[in-house]
């Protein structure tokens, strides 16, 4: 017995304007639990082995009877997070939308949906319907009166896509993010590395300095110590310290000349 993981979405909305054929539905996607063999023996001569099999798989289905309530449906269940994975469309609703309408509605609040056109009459030619909706992959037609199995696998194979195509998203986006991150870190490094190079070659050029007191005339015509001049165009940091010819010079009487080696 196959158990339906929590993470699945099973949110299935049916739109059509008649009240037998959302009964028809239920019985397939959401049966009631039997209560008796009796009941369950006679559901299992009704729909066959689809009948023990929906007792398995359970979806959670919403009803709609005209192309304007399913469109609110799908935008309420948006904004409260709980999207459908799939509706089930008839053709002819009159006297509004009809499924060609309402589906083409409804992708514009949601393109992830996926949809089956429910249809007793061709009212549309298979070019008409990609005029009108485009070639999509989300599209399966299925004619009138259906069998059980086939709702039922039909729905099991496209909540199943559903679920596929929002864990591929995800996973792109991750992907996308990580792309993103790292290729902000290479253009701040390279920021870095360009204002380092350009500092060096500032620093490898030219460099007017005083002959007398040393300092440096920068470009702006201002002279300044070199240490100054140095610490404001490079990273370098200075110390300062005094050689031994200058502490000799500065003061003789700390500092005694070295004797000639013998």
């Amino acid at each position: 017995m196959n158990n339906l993981c929590a993470d699945k979405n099973r949110r299935v909305l049916v739109i059509d304007d008649n009240q037998s054929i959302h009964d028809d539905f239920r019985k397939i996607l959401s049966p009631r639990t039997a209560t008796s063999s009796t009941l369950a023996a006679s559901e299992t001569a009704i729909f066959g082995s689809s009948a023990e099999m929906a007792q398995q798989i359970r979806f959670e289905m919403d009803s709609a009877f005209q192309g304007p309530e399913g469109l609110r449906m799908v935008q309420k269940n948006l904004e409260l997070k709980t999207p459908y994975a799939m509706a089930f469309v008839d053709v002819r609703m009159p006297p509004g939308w009809d499924g060609i309408e309402t589906s083409s509605r409804m992708w514009q609040l949601d393109p992830d949906l996926q949809i089956v056109i429910c249809t007793a009459y061709m009212d549309y030619s298979w070019e008409e319907m990609v005029r009108k909706l485009g070639y999509t992959d989300r599209l399966v037609i299925v004619k009138k009166p259906f069998e059980a199995v086939e709702i039922l696998q039909l729905a099991s194979a496209l909540t199943e896509k559903w679920r596929l195509h929002q864990e591929t998203t995800r996973h792109l986006e991750h992907l996308e993010g990580l792309v993103r991150e790292r290729t902000k870190v290479l253009e701040e490094t390279n920021a870095r590395l360009t204002k380092a190079m350009a500092e060096v070659q500032t620093l490898g050029g030219l460099i007017p300095i005083c002959a007398s007191c040393k300092q440096i005339r920068d470009d702006r015509g201002f002279w300044s110590q070199v240490e100054t001049y140095v610490a404001k165009h490079s990273e370098a940091e200075f110390t300062h310290s005094i050689c031994p010819d200058c502490a000799h010079k500065l003061y003789p009487e700390l500092y005694s000349p070295e004797e000639p080696s013998s």
